[in-house]
């Protein structure tokens, strides 16, 4: 008996060893990196993609001083916070990387949708028949200055039958497809990619931003169900509606969370560095919550003495901001045709989500659920990341997960077609 149980306990331990060694030897995932290029701040972000998981392992982040409202306006301050960004990331993930997936928004991305259709003649539905269907919705005319950065397929058809995610060897007489297109200014595009190259990096895509962080915060329930998701960043808010699995409107708007500073640096008369500090230290999106006698300081320009004010005033004026923000959404909205696809609610992400209150305010406003929308699907360095301030450079890198190795193994095809792309820009 004491030999039998010996003998147990020793094969469970070479086992265990053995797991170990496995483990031990495991290849290395595929690395994809994210690059957030923000107003108030750049975000890099590396991860390792696993065939089922995707493990954060460096995050590197830098203040952002050469970008408004989404778009570049001094390419050597951008550069260096790139740079900056970058180098931290990389330390931690104790690698080195050269391509990226970047992020883009501002108030000249466009989105809209359009409808393609081709003839199949009673045959099975091929890839090139799809790829042609896709190419057709995608043929319409854009203003000079734009280039088509996204088409998002949103549903097939074949013949009467509507709402095919996947037509691929159905049988019918017509395809059709509706596809969600997204496109941004050449210069802003252009200048974009100009500081990723001087920052030594190739852009291996450029992403909207609201559909990263999709990735990063959505539920494919929600998706499904239909919802809202609002980033709202330091220069730019960006809306993406989803429903029935795929993105049906986008919009760019050109106010965020440096709005609120600025109209705390403007009405109290104080510096928008000290603006940002009293936004973060005593703010909130509804005064109603503040007690009348609580006061703060407020510094001042010059040798002049601080001030003294309620805490409800400041919110008070950070309030009025945001309901603006948020009606300005809420027409969107409404005026899109949207509202009748969320059916379950809207989700609030990027870092002025983290303003207090401001899940009650957005549903005094758009009157449905709110929720504040953090990082998920991801392993690794969750306590660095675990914050709607990361949820595009987190998003980036699962968008680049899921693309990354179609791209490798689509030598001479996505990959020359990007290429081409970005040399018809640059």
């Amino acid at each position: 008996m004491i030999k039998s149980w010996m003998t147990e306990r020793e094969q469970s331990a070479e086992e265990e060893v053995e797991e170990r060694v496995q483990i031990d030897e495991r290849e290395p995932g595929l690395l994809v990196a994210g690059l957030d290029i923000g107003s108030t701040k750049i975000c890099t972000m590396i991860g390792e993609v696993f065939p089922d998981r995707v493990d954060i392992i460096g995050v590197g982040t830098s203040p952002s001083s050469g970008m408004r409202k989404g778009v570049v306006v001094n390419i050597q301050s951008t550069v260096e916070a790139i740079k900056n960004a970058v180098k931290k990331a990389s330390d931690m993930a104790g690698c080195d990387i050269n391509q990226v997936y970047v992020g883009i928004a501002g108030s000249h991305i466009k989105g809209f949708n359009s409808p393609g259709i081709i003839a199949i003649n009673n045959q099975e539905v091929r890839e090139k028949d799809i790829e042609a269907v896709i190419e057709a919705a995608r043929t319409v005319k854009i203003s000079d200055n734009q280039r088509i950065i996204h088409v998002l397929p949103q549903e097939f058809m074949v013949d009467d039958h509507t709402g095919i995610q996947s037509p691929l060897g159905m049988t019918g007489v017509r395809l059709v497809t509706n596809v969600h297109i997204v496109t941004a200014d050449m210069t802003a595009l252009h200048n974009l990619i100009a500081c990723c190259n001087q920052a030594g990096l190739t852009a291996v895509e450029v992403v909207l931003e609201s559909i990263a962080a999709s990735e990063a915060v959505l539920t494919p329930e929600e998706k499904d169900q239909g919802v809202g998701l609002i980033d709202i960043g330091g220069g730019t808010t960006d809306l993406a509606i989803f429903s029935n699995g795929s993105i049906k409107h986008s919009w760019e708007l050109a106010l965020g969370g440096n709005n609120l500073t600025s109209d705390l640096s403007t009405v109290l008369r104080t510096p928008l560095q000290e603006a940002e500090e009293l936004k973060y230290m005593y703010g909130g999106a509804l005064s109603s919550m503040i007690k009348e006698n609580q006061m703060i300081d407020v510094p001042t320009v010059g040798e002049r003495k601080d001030r003294k004010i309620s805490q409800k005033s400041l919110v008070g004026i950070l309030e009025a901001r945001m309901e603006e923000i948020f009606q300005l959404v809420d027409k969107n909205i409404t005026t899109s045709g949207s509202r009748n696809r969320i059916n379950a609610g809207l989700v609030l992400t990027g870092g002025t989500a983290l303003l207090p209150n401001v899940v009650e305010l957005a549903e005094q406003v758009f009157d449905m659920p709110v929720r504040i929308g953090y990082p998920r699907n991801v392993g690794g360095l969750l306590e660095q990341i675990n914050t709607p301030r990361t949820t595009t450079a987190v998003g980036l890198v699962l968008y680049g997960s899921r693309t990354k190795n179609f791209a490798v193994k689509e030598q001479g095809g996505v990959v020359s077609k990007l290429k081409h792309w970005l040399r018809g820009i640059i």
